[in-house]
């Protein structure tokens, strides 16, 4: 542009529009984006502390959903910022829309394990520290994340699950109840006294202080096997001692029978020699 055509009032007029338009739209556009961010930072604080107030659902739940509404409302506020300044939205949107199609079909399996991640912090079907079976894998359970469960096996090792997997397939939880029942089955000669034998069974696990009184001790004769009589008992104890009642059990009652004669029979075999 010549310095002449600047001298020229209606260039200067053209030029001073143009100028307050652009700031006009540039003020616009911070009022705008500053609105939108108090909107995204509120929302998202709203939601977070929802979610902290509620018994049932997890804090990880509430960073997610607080963070997802944050991230939509501020690609609208992007979107009116760029229509302020005149730029096509609509292209823009499409181009989105495709860009996160792809996106998502790209990150199939991760999104799976989101969603089931998801499900698993809303409905809570096994909690940190709780003993449970999930995929086949039993362990305790040491962290729940969005994507992955991780276990902590009798041995100590570090199992990472997907999410996708954890909710897809059966879930065992031996620690939602906090009663559980510890089944046992004893063998004893067929020589020896069922009665005597039974009597022996509930005084030996009733005197354990862990097993509960209600339900009582249940005894009852289950099979007749090749070599033995089959007892089968079922006690009730509290579910974070259930082991520790079923070893002892097996040891004290080998012990009881001990002390009163009652036999645990080894395999019989008959063996037939013909003669010549």
């Amino acid at each position: 542009m010549n310095p002449e055509d600047l001298m020229n009032p209606e260039t200067l007029a053209t030029m001073v529009e143009m100028g307050i338009a652009a700031s006009t739209n540039v003020v616009l556009a911070a009022i705008i984006l500053i609105i939108g961010l108090f909107i995204a930072g509120s929302v998202r604080k709203a939601i977070r502390t929802a979610v902290h107030k509620s018994a049932t659902m997890d804090d990880t739940l509430g960073g997610f959903f607080g963070s997802l509404a944050y991230y939509g409302i501020m690609a609208m506020v992007v979107i009116a910022m760029m229509g302020t300044f005149g730029i096509p939205t609509t292209s823009f949107v499409a181009t989105l829309g495709a860009a996160s199609l792809a996106i998502g079909l790209a990150l199939q399996g991760t999104l799976s394990n989101l969603a089931a991640g998801v499900m698993l912090i809303l409905f809570r079907p096994y909690r940190l520290g709780e003993f449970v079976e999930v995929a086949g894998t039993a362990g305790v359970v040491k962290e729940i994340t969005l994507f992955t469960t991780v276990l902590a096996t009798g041995d100590n090792k570090k199992i990472i699950i997907p999410n996708s997997k954890s909710w897809g397939d059966t879930i065992t939880n031996y620690s939602a109840n906090p009663t559980r029942r510890v089944d046992l089955t004893f063998s004893i000669d067929y020589s020896d006294d069922i009665g005597k034998a039974m009597q022996v069974i509930q005084d030996t696990i009733g005197a354990d202080e862990r097993v509960h009184s209600e339900p009582a001790i249940f005894t009852a004769v289950s099979a007749h096997g090749e070599s033995s009589v089959d007892i089968v008992t079922r006690a009730w104890c509290n579910s974070g001692d259930y082991w520790g009642v079923h070893f002892d059990a097996m040891k004290n009652v080998k012990e009881a029978f001990d002390a009163n004669g009652i036999s645990i029979p080894y395999p019989h075999r008959v063996n037939i020699a013909r003669k010549a």
